[in-house]
């Protein structure tokens, strides 16, 4: 289009002030930038360029994911907030001893409410302190104890050695039972 319209100013010439001296214009060389070619892009039906992005074939109009420097350090939006709209988590301890079970608020990390097999009143009824019925005994008094503390849901995520079967799902199956309304994240 340029090389078009500098042909027609080249062929018809502009008069320099008002003077006899015809002088040409423009000075444009055969081989330039686009090489006499013009170059478009495409255009949407709106009149906006949809370009896509490189990485994930996205519009341009979505905000790019950040890509952290370190991403074993990243904390995502989910885990930096969690604390504040979970505030409660599901602890469960069980040794070859005894079951412990406690909910712990996150952000001032002050225990709500405790249950376990290793305490005076509950040794005396149990047979055992360490079998599924000791765990179903655990998650009941559990689920009371949090009642009374007006804490009625909760987070569990198990340990990285910890499988949710047997006895962990025993206890957090009898808080459900009771009351207590458990969110369990298995990664």
């Amino acid at each position: 289009m340029l090389k078009h319209l500098s042909g027609k100013l080249w062929s018809k010439g502009v008069w320099a002030n008002g003077s006899d001296k015809f002088r040409p214009c423009l000075f444009v060389p055969a081989s330039g930038f686009h090489n006499g070619k013009a170059h478009l892009a495409p255009r949407s039906f709106f009149g906006v360029e949809d370009f896509i992005d490189d990485d994930n074939s996205r519009p341009y109009t979505y905000q790019k994911e950040k890509k952290s420097k370190n991403p074993s350090k990243h904390i995502s939006f989910k885990n930096r907030t969690g604390a504040f709209m979970e505030p409660f988590t599901l602890d469960v301890l069980i040794s070859k001893r005894f079951v412990t079970a406690s909910l712990t608020h996150r952000v001032t990390s002050k225990q709500v409410a405790v249950a376990g097999t290793n305490s005076k009143d509950i040794k005396a009824v149990l047979k055992s302190r360490s079998d599924i019925p000791a765990c179903l005994a655990i998650g009941h008094i559990l689920a009371e104890r949090a009642r009374e503390a007006d804490v009625y849901t909760a987070s569990y995520t198990p340990r990285d050695r910890d499988k949710f079967e047997g006895k962990i799902r025993a206890v957090v199956q009898s808080l459900i039972d009771n009351g207590i309304d458990i969110k369990v994240y298995l990664d």
